[in-house]
Parts: C-alpha cells; sequence; structure tokens
C-alpha cells in the first residue's frame, strides 16, 4: 500500500531523486532501481508518484524508497531485480593462477 507523494528534484544523469510527502517529512530520497515503471526508469520534478518507504538515513535524509510508480498506475514490476528475474545487474569474476614452476634437477 503506497503514499502519495510530488518528485521535488531528479538527476537523471545520476538516477537519483528526491519525493515530497506528508509521511515523509524532510523528504524521501529514491535511486533508479526502486522506480516501478517499464523502459527506462526516471521521473521529473513536479510528478506525482505513489511510493512505498522506509525509515534509513540515506545521504541526508531520513527516509528512502522502496518502491516507486507513477501516479494512478499500477507498479510494473517487470524490470525488478527479484529472484528468478533479469541478470541485468549480476557479474562475476574468477581468478585462476598458474601452478608454481618446480625445480628441475640441477
Amino acid at each position: 500500500m503506497g503514499v502519495s507523494g510530488v518528485v521535488r528534484v531528479w538527476h537523471d544523469d545520476e538516477g537519483w531523486g528526491v519525493i515530497d510527502s506528508p509521511e515523509t517529512p524532510g523528504g524521501c530520497w529514491a535511486h533508479f532501481t526502486s522506480v516501478q515503471m517499464p523502459g527506462y526508469r526516471a521521473l521529473w520534478a513536479g510528478q506525482p508518484v505513489t511510493l512505498d518507504y522506509e525509515r534509513a538515513e540515506q545521504d541526508g535524509y531520513s527516509f528512502r524508497a522502496i518502491e516507486v510508480w507513477p501516479a494512478g498506475q499500477v507498479p510494473d514490476r517487470s524490470g525488478s531485480k527479484t529472484p528468478g528475474g533479469s541478470d541485468a545487474y549480476r557479474s562475476s569474476l574468477t581468478m585462476t593462477r598458474d601452478e608454481p614452476e618446480q625445480p628441475g634437477p640441477g
């Protein structure tokens, strides 16, 4: 169940912004990964949204968005990183090393 808010500012180039709502005094920090909509996940200043949030210190704000979606719409979680979902944010690294050379008869 979300609460209503309005985007105060959105830094498209950095992928984060601040949303104002009566339930999150001082603003709620939001990252583009919390935006639940198809396609490019970005918001704009003045946009009405619905959000779920948690109390957490994030970049000077006392609240952090868990999910955000445009007001009047249903959240589209198809691009979310969920178990069994997209691997778009997954990476791995495998390191191997050669066995040290054995000294020969000398």
